[in-house]
């Protein structure tokens, strides 16, 4: 019989078992993966990372989980060009599209000038903020 443990603490080994068994499963429903961290960082100039954009490609979509401009260099098209440089990365690894979220209005705005669509969204996410899930085509 099995049992049920909740942990705010599990380990990397317990979490490496539901990846593996998940990856699994998936992969023999609708293929491998092929997943491929990428990242594309923002440096100052002494050469430390400040900020930056994160994510992965998979099964021929772009998934970005973070992006972090630095206040100093908000409001200068950092984000059009971190988006750029990923999305292309994205292309060239096969990918036709791109998913990204955010409950931020600011950020929301800039991910639509980069022709981002709003495909969902989950209102009073964080308090009165919705957060917004967005695709492309690539």
């Amino acid at each position: 019989m099995a049992t049920i443990e909740l942990t705010a603490s599990p380990s990397g080994e317990h979490l490496d078992v539901i990846l593996k068994g998940l990856t699994a499963y998936n992969e023999a429903e609708v293929g491998p993966a092929d997943r491929i961290p990428l990242a594309v960082l923002i440096r100052d100039d002494g050469g430390d990372v400040i900020g930056g954009l994160s994510g992965y490609t998979s099964w021929g979509w772009l998934f970005t989980q973070l992006l972090f401009i630095p206040e100093q260099l908000r409001g200068q098209g950092m984000a059009a060009k971190l988006l750029d440089a990923a999305e292309n990365e994205a292309r060239g690894r096969g990918c036709g599209g791109a998913w990204i979220d955010t409950f931020n209005p600011l950020a929301l705005k800039a991910y639509q000038r980069q022709g981002y669509e709003i495909f969902g969204e989950l209102p009073a996410f964080v308090g009165d903020r919705t957060r917004t899930f967005l695709r492309k085509k690539l």
